[in-house]
Parts: C-alpha cells; sequence; structure tokens
C-alpha cells in the first residue's frame, strides 16, 4: 500500500518521463514564455477603447479629453502589444539553433505598422455597424450593435488579427481570433480578408475558412460554413498548407442559415444561397440557390414557433 508520498511521486515520475511528455512540450527558447492569453484579452479591450470610443473604456471621453485618453491607450498598447509580439515571433522559431536577437526588433517595427493602420481598421469597423444596423430590423440604434452584436464584436477581433496576421506576427492571429470564437460562436479564420459592410445575423455556428475572400456589402446568417470540399496532400501524404482552398464570395451576396459553400468556388455577385443548402460549384452572379419545397409537407396554421 502507498503512502500518499509515494503515490503522488509516482505519478509524477510518470508525468516527467520524456517519453510521456515529448510531444506535449514546449521549451523556452532563450527563456522568452508564451504569449499571455490573459494580457492580450487585455490588449484588446484596449484597443475596443479607442476603436470605439465612449462605448468600451472610459465612457466620460468628450472632444476635449479624447487625445489624453486616445494617447495614454495608444502609449499603454504599444508597450503591451509590443511584448507579446516579441513573444509570438520567438515562439515561431523556438527550438531552432541559432541566436535569434531580431524578435524584440521585429516586434517594435510590426507593432508601429499595426498601430499606423488603426485608423483604417476604425473605418471598416464602422462600415460593419452600418451594415448591422440597416441589416437588421431589431437594431433601435447603431450603438445597440456596437454593444451587444456578437458580430461586430467577432469583427472586431477579426480585423485587429487579420492586420497582425497580413504584418507576419504568428501564433498572436490566431490566438485573438479564438477569442472571438470561444465568446460569440463565430469562427473567422485570420487570414480571410473581407471587404466593407460585412454583417453575420445571429452569428452562432458560422465558420469562415483561411483562405475565403469576401466582397463588400455581404450577409451571413448564423450556421453558415464557407470551408474547404477537399485537402490536397503531398507525397508524404499531409495537408499542403497554404493552397486557396475556401469560396471567394462577391459583393451583394446574401447566404442564409445553416448554408454550407465548400471548395474554391466563387458565389457571383448579388447571389442569394438559400438556407441549408449544400453548394460545392460556382454560383453565377444575381442567381438564386433555394431548396426545393416538399409537396407532401402540410402546416399547422395553429402552430407557433
Amino acid at each position: 500500500m502507498f503512502s500518499d508520498k509515494e503515490f503522488l511521486q509516482r505519478i509524477v515520475g510518470r508525468l516527467c518521463d520524456e517519453a510521456s511528455y515529448a510531444q506535449l512540450y514546449h521549451y523556452a527558447y532563450r527563456d522568452v514564455p508564451m504569449p499571455s492569453v490573459t494580457e492580450l484579452e487585455d490588449i484588446l479591450e484596449l484597443l475596443r477603447g479607442v476603436l470605439f470610443p465612449g462605448y468600451f473604456g472610459s465612457s466620460e471621453v468628450n472632444a476635449v479629453t479624447m487625445p489624453f485618453y486616445i494617447g495614454s491607450t495608444v502609449t499603454e498598447i504599444y508597450k503591451r502589444l509590443t511584448e507579446q509580439v516579441k513573444r509570438g515571433f520567438c515562439f515561431d522559431c523556438s527550438g531552432e539553433q541559432k541566436v535569434c536577437g531580431d524578435c524584440e526588433r521585429k516586434a517594435i517595427h510590426v507593432v508601429k505598422q499595426f498601430l499606423e493602420m488603426l485608423p483604417d481598421i476604425r473605418r471598416f469597423l464602422a462600415t460593419d455597424v452600418e451594415a448591422a444596423y440597416y441589416g437588421d430590423p431589431a437594431a433601435k440604434n447603431k450603438g445597440e450593435t456596437i454593444f451587444c452584436y456578437p458580430s461586430i464584436l467577432a469583427l472586431f477581433h477579426h480585423r485587429v488579427a487579420h492586420a497582425l496576421l497580413k504584418l507576419g506576427v504568428p501564433l498572436i492571429p490566431r490566438i485573438i481570433s479564438e477569442m472571438a470564437h470561444s465568446k460569440t460562436g463565430i469562427d473567422i479564420h485570420p487570414g480571410a480578408t473581407i471587404g466593407e459592410y460585412f454583417f453575420i445575423d445571429h452569428g452562432t455556428g458560422t465558420v469562415i475558412g483561411e483562405t475565403c475572400i469576401i466582397g463588400k456589402n455581404v450577409r451571413l446568417y448564423q450556421g453558415v460554413t464557407l470551408g474547404a470540399k477537399s485537402f490536397p496532400k503531398d507525397e508524404y501524404g499531409n495537408p499542403i498548407k497554404g493552397i486557396p482552398r475556401h469560396p471567394i464570395v462577391e459583393d451583394d451576396v446574401i447566404i442564409y442559415s445553416g448554408a454550407t459553400v465548400l471548395g474554391r468556388i466563387t458565389i457571383g455577385r448579388g447571389a442569394v444561397i438559400g438556407g441549408n443548402v449544400w453548394v460545392t460549384e460556382d454560383v453565377p452572379a444575381g442567381q438564386k440557390i433555394l431548396q426545393t419545397q416538399p409537396r407532401d409537407v402540410t402546416f399547422d396554421q395553429g402552430a407557433g414557433i
């Protein structure tokens, strides 16, 4: 019969066996820790306060105090985000037997570029707010969509993550996108390119893949999948990464709830994809793809939903 001490020592010994942890262990290269999810959450809240002043962060900001509030917040973002981006670069090169000394320098350069992109990110988000307000009869005002709608939260995360990904930042963009996924149920890969005036009504269960290209004034509903039909493999049977495999959705398209659109196909401008439709081929501009209504279905007029 083992004593408690012997029991715990036996468990610890098994967990510290290299064969047990080899595939799941991260070595902190040059003693730089992993990016902090908690710290990134705080940084995202600071960014929300900058991009949506008065809604998040200080609710008392006005035209007079705006420069002081924005200035101090951007300064804090710059310092804290630089550290996280540095950790992302170090994570990406961990295990390489070389001296990396460039991670901090690259992080400073990239974060400065990112901060210069904030006005454009705000401009895109403003169009998303308009799309949410005018696309949903239930929205009482634009402020309601900013403060409450999961689509706006998911797109805020996405547009920040996409900008960082374009600047070559590893790992951090995916962490940011998964934060929104866990909060909203909307899964947008940071690699997806999304145009202005984009709205996801309700949103839960929506999936947008890495190589998707979405035009302007596109509206999706809950449960829509813009995914890959297949995964080409290399000579060793491993999926080939980075090739275009997700749909192109042109301007003014509407895709209703539960629709599944797969592969590198094009949904032409102004097309409408009905609910629960499976699409794996190009859809011409202006085309409507709808389910056929079964003729033997009857509805109870007294029933409600």
